[in-house]
C-alpha cells in the first residue's frame, strides 16, 4: 500500500552527476526520516546516507562523504539523493526507505521500512 518509488538512475561516467528521488504513493504515514542504501551484484546492502526530518540533519557514509548530498523533497516523506564526482565503485541499485524509529543507529537497515524496489546507477570507467 504504501510503497516508495527511486527515480533518477542512470548510466554515467566516471566524474558524473545524478540525482536520485524518492516519491511515495498509496497513502500517508509519519516517518523521522529518509535513508538511501545501495547494493552490488553478490554484495550486502549498505548504507548510504540519510536525513532526519528535526533540523535536516544529515549523516553519509564515508565512502561518499563529500560527494554526495541529501535534501528534502517537494512532498512530505520524500527526499533527493544528489551524487556528484562518481565513481565506478558507486554502480549498484539504490534504495529508499523511511526510517520508523528515533532512535538506534541510523546507519542500520532495520531503522527503516517501506522500502523501495530501486533504481540502477551504473559508473563507466
Amino acid at each position: 500500500q504504501v510503497q516508495p518509488v527511486e527515480s533518477g538512475g542512470g548510466l554515467v561516467q566516471r566524474g558524473g552527476s545524478l540525482r536520485l528521488s524518492c516519491t511515495y504513493s498509496g497513502g500517508t504515514f509519519s516517518s523521522y526520516g529518509m535513508g538511501w542504501f545501495r547494493q552490488a551484484p553478490g554484495k550486502e546492502r549498505e548504507y548510504v546516507g540519510d536525513i532526519a526530518w528535526s533540523g535536516s540533519s544529515t549523516n553519509f557514509a564515508d565512502a561518499v562523504k563529500g560527494r554526495f548530498t541529501i535534501s528534502r523533497g517537494d512532498a512530505a516523506n520524500t527526499a533527493e539523493l544528489q551524487m556528484n564526482r562518481l565513481k565506478p565503485e558507486d554502480t549498484a541499485i539504490y534504495y529508499c526507505a523511511a526510517k520508523w524509529s528515533p532512535w538506534g543507529p541510523r546507519t542500520s537497515p532495520n531503522q527503516y521500512h517501506y522500502w523501495g524496489r530501486g533504481t540502477q546507477v551504473t559508473v563507466s570507467s
